[in-house]
């Protein structure tokens, strides 16, 4: 007994069980996406190669209200010196809400105590501010915008 789909039927289980590719491996991307709060200012520093990188973290936080958990992550952005973009980075502050997206790598270690430990790097391809937070006026303490 054979199993014979009309033309249409065909068509449609056709379409369907195509997928879609890539010419870039597999393994040569892992990207991610964070929305997020800045846990601190921005920072520069310089990378063993002798470059200058600014890092700073974003936290992100998910689950219920009464058992709300955050997670951190430690982002490094390559912005060359006197561009736009450092400027923009610098000029950021805790607690700004922010959209990130970068390139991720996880690499294994041993610490000092011989342990078997894993660190995420997140090496920033892009930034956008979603919202500033809101800076307290000097004046009678009310909270400004």
């Amino acid at each position: 007994m054979s199993f014979l789909l009309s033309p249409m039927r065909r068509a449609a289980y056709t379409s369907t069980s195509t997928r879609a590719f890539s010419t870039t491996r597999a393994a040569a991307l892992a990207r991610m996406t964070i929305v997020g709060r800045l846990g601190t200012d921005p920072e520069i520093s310089e990378s063993a190669a002798g470059n200058q990188v600014i890092k700073y973290v974003v936290g992100s936080s998910y689950g219920p209200k009464d058992n709300r958990q955050t997670s951190w992550f430690r982002v490094a952005s390559f912005a060359p010196q006197g561009s736009g973009a450092r400027d923009y980075l610098m000029g950021l502050q805790k607690g700004t809400l922010v959209y990130l997206e970068g390139d991720a790598t996880m690499r294994t270690y041993d610490d000092a105590d011989g342990k078997k430990q894993s660190s995420l790097s997140l090496v920033q391809t892009k930034v956008e501010v979603l919202k500033r937070p809101q800076q307290q006026s000097t004046e009678n303490g009310a909270l400004g915008v």
